[in-house]
């Protein structure tokens, strides 16, 4: 199997194994065989193991998020008809990059992945797809589903607006240098919710507060919020916050807010 160069950076473990890329590629088409979005955001393209196999369909307009300068120059020498904004994918305004609604691609680097999930959640009205590799452990956290141990705030939060599905898992052997552990593909398509029917600030407070004290019952964790949880369902308060879906968050949420 062919390799390509790659090297670490910012704590990313780049891929070397041809199959796995393409197939990263191709989960931003669906079934029939049809692409899910024509604006593509490639993060942290470094070498362009990915991006290679992006430029091929000539209808993509691509534009790839690159941190490090020496991958930057990498893009710019081997790719030339590439787009490449050489900035932080956590700092730049992302409404800037197309004129309008972008799918979002990447092996996503494990030591930000939680914090690139986040900035998905804040900017889910302009990135209706995303496909990513992760580590395993937080794929399983994102697609979790309540009752899961891995169950949290981003599998709250994103599935709030995203139909989520974990796609393959990822050996460590086809990393450079390898990873100590496994990493998963997952894709987020975003659903048919434009907004909750509960304040969303709140929202994401109750869920944040929840799970900040995951051990405690809701009735202990929500205590944080200084609302009164008189009318809160007793069933509620007494479950723990991974017991519970984002129905029951909202409900929630819709009783705090009348205060």
């Amino acid at each position: 199997m062919e390799k390509v160069r790659a090297k670490k950076s910012l704590g990313q473990h780049f891929l070397t194994d041809e199959g796995i890329a393409r197939r990263i590629v191709d989960s931003l088409a669906w079934g029939d065989g049809t692409s899910c979005q024509q604006q593509v955001l490639e993060v942290g393209p470094g070498m362009g193991v990915l991006t290679k196999y992006l430029l091929e369909d000539k209808s993509v307009n691509l534009c790839a998020v690159e941190v490090d300068q020496e991958s930057v120059a990498y893009l710019h020498e081997h790719f030339p008809s590439l787009r490449v904004v050489a900035a932080d994918f956590l700092k730049i305004d992302l409404s800037t990059l197309f004129e309008s609604r972008y799918a979002l691609i990447g092996n996503f680097p494990y030591n930000i992945s939680s914090q690139i999930l986040f900035r998905v959640f804040d900017n889910r009205d302009i990135i209706p797809v995303v496909v990513g590799m992760f580590q395993k452990e937080v794929a399983e956290r994102v697609a979790a589903a309540p009752g899961n141990k891995s169950y949290g705030i981003l599998s709250v939060l994103l599935t709030a607006y995203y139909d989520i599905e974990y796609l393959f898992t990822v050996e460590q052997q086809v990393f450079n240098p390898p990873p100590k552990v496994k990493s998963a593909v997952i894709r987020l398509r975003r659903n048919g919710v434009t907004h909750l029917d509960c304040n969303e600030k709140l929202f994401i407070k109750v869920v944040k507060a929840g799970f900040g004290q995951r051990r405690k019952t809701m009735r202990n964790a929500l205590r944080t919020l200084g609302l009164s949880l008189e009318n809160i369902p007793a069933n509620m308060l007494a479950m723990r916050a991974e017991q519970l879906g984002v129905d029951d968050f909202v409900s929630i949420t819709k009783i705090l807010q009348l205060q």
